[in-house]
């Protein structure tokens, strides 16, 4: 069946310039970062993005993630003896306090207990080291390759490290899951020990939900061998994005520098309206059209004068056995001459 490629090429006219280097930045430059928005997964800067790093608490982040999904968040854990007194950070937790799994999030992300990540991790699998085979294949799913783990909250040891993109890329994953994003933009929670009642009030650490225009999450992390990592995140004009530090003398200084760098420098724009795409195509007799339609919007972070070309490959006809719903043609995405997306198009109605 022949037919008609439409390339259409736009422009995007910000006066801005995305400049991000050492020479320039007002904060002393981590030793990895990355900064990258969350729906499309873009990567808007790097610094040493693959450099493989110990990575501290921000560790939780996966292990949160992977927490909610394989468990039940209203499941009563009781805290066994072996998941106490874990050195660093802590909530204080006693063996025989009985708390929701949910409570126990709280506790792990805006307090960064060492003890929330081991209760947890044995809860949801029965060891640590079972544990950390889950937290591996959740960073597979998130496409973070180079990353390995081995122990649910970020205390030196041997085999346990990622890099800036890797949990940039994991980041951007859980922030896609509702419950994730509702726990680490919180600043304050009220958890509850189940068997006493006892209410106990927990503060987010992460100073930039406090200070920073639209900071909605994410974790700090600090050892001597990992240095000052964090990983924040903040919306503005729909658009969410990501920043990574790790091993940072100024992490919430830098992360808000590269924050606002990215929301100066970049739009989120709507390259693809599934309500205004408006295509005809008719059978050979032309005596039958059916109106085409695309599932889905797109959405994409652009830049200074950046051109993407949509190429809209349409048939000029359609067979008489066409039927509402069937596949008619592709609409295709490309910036800097990469395809970026692409989707179906289908038959929708019968005029």
């Amino acid at each position: 069946m022949k037919k008609i490629t439409l390339i259409i090429i736009c422009f995007m006219s910000i006066i801005i310039c995305w400049t991000f280097s050492s020479a320039t930045a007002a904060y002393e430059v981590s030793r990895g970062e990355v900064v990258m928005e969350v729906s499309s997964g873009r990567l808007l800067y790097s610094h040493n993005e693959s450099l493989t790093m110990p990575m501290a608490s921000t560790t939780k982040i996966i292990t949160a993630i992977t927490i909610i999904e394989k468990c039940d968040l209203q499941s009563v854990i009781e805290v066994g003896s072996e998941t106490t007194g874990i050195e660093g950070s802590s909530v204080y937790l006693k063996a025989g306090d009985r708390f929701t799994v949910e409570d126990l999030l709280y506790g792990l992300m805006l307090r960064s207990g060492n003890d929330c990540a081991e209760t947890l991790a044995v809860f949801c699998s029965g060891s640590i080291s079972a544990f950390c085979n889950e937290m591996q294949n959740t960073a597979t799913r998130c496409g973070a390759t180079d990353s390995r783990f081995a122990n649910p909250h970020g205390l030196p040891c041997k085999g346990h490290y990622t890099t800036a993109l890797d949990l940039c890329k994991i980041t951007c994953y859980a922030l896609k899951n509702s419950k994730f994003s509702e726990i680490v933009a919180t600043k304050r929670h009220t958890a509850t020990e189940l068997s006493s009642g006892t209410k106990i009030i927990w503060q987010n650490k992460n100073k930039l939900l406090n200070f920073f225009d639209g900071a909605d999450g994410v974790k700090t992390g600090y050892t001597k061998e990992a240095g000052r990592c964090f990983v924040g995140s903040a919306t503005r004009g729909g658009m969410r994005v990501v920043s990574v530090v790790l091993n940072s003398p100024q992490m919430f200084e830098r992360s808000e520098e590269l924050l606002d760098n990215a929301f100066t420098d970049f739009n989120l724009v709507k390259i693809i309206d599934k309500s205004r795409f408006d295509y005809v195509a008719f059978t050979p007799d032309r005596k039958n059209a059916y109106k085409l339609n695309v599932e889905n919007d797109f959405y994409y972070p652009l830049g200074i004068n950046e051109k993407f070309e949509i190429e809209c490959n349409i048939p000029e006809t359609l067979p008489y056995t066409a039927k509402i719903g069937d596949k008619a043609g592709e609409i295709k995405i490309y910036l800097k001459k990469q395809l970026i997306f692409s989707q179906n198009i289908y038959t929708l109605v019968n005029d």
